[in-house]
């Protein structure tokens, strides 16, 4: 059976949005990024056995695809190109009840009972599935107890307030997967549900 791995850039506090006006992750969606080389080496190492990403409806919508589909196009000396190429690659899935069809490629829309879906997916054949999306779409996932691993980008940033992903509840206990700090401040931890 496939995972379903949730990853979330957030603060040293624990929160995953902030005031838009306040820039605090290392790497946001554009081309200014602060990671350091190693990490971008181990997040396309992660990131190649992924074959399906599940999107919010709201990231879709916000041009996440259009942003990783230009940068597609670019050299492949660019950083990110490798990611890019999977994001272009994989196949996209975006839950959501407002929308009735897809307008990207590569993405299927489906609607109803969120963990139904999420385990009709996650009984499919094939790689991992990779979730990008704001805090009210991880919470969701979370309460709905369908996440399998938890990888966890905490950026060098204390920000005090803001939104969090384990506000609706979730998993009482975390099993440690791994833990790596990287030269620009990040440290990466993994975890899954204990038990």
């Amino acid at each position: 059976m496939k995972k379903l791995i949730l990853q979330m850039q957030m603060s040293v506090d624990g929160f995953v949005g902030a005031n838009e006006n306040h820039p605090w992750q290392l790497w946001g969606w554009g081309d200014d990024i602060g990671w350091d080389e190693e990490l971008k080496r181990d997040f396309n190492a992660v990131f190649a056995g992924i074959d399906t990403i599940l999107l919010s409806r709201k990231m879709a919508e916000e041009g996440y695809l259009t942003h990783w589909g230009n940068a597609a196009r670019k050299y492949p000396a660019d950083p990110f190109y490798a990611f890019a190429q999977r994001i272009v690659e994989a196949r996209k899935v975006v839950p959501s009840d407002r929308l009735e069809t897809s307008r990207w490629e590569r993405t299927t829309v489906v609607s109803g009972d969120l963990p139904r879906e999420v385990n009709a997916l996650k009984a499919g054949e094939g790689g991992d599935m990779a979730v990008f999306g704001g805090a009210g779409f991880a919470s969701a996932l979370i309460a709905a107890g369908v996440v399998d691993e938890f990888q966890l980008f905490v950026n060098p940033a204390v920000l005090g307030a803001g939104r969090r992903i384990f506000d609706q509840g979730g998993f009482r206990n975390l099993l440690l997967l791994g833990s790596k700090a990287y030269a620009c401040g990040m440290v990466v931890s993994r975890y899954a549900p204990a038990g």
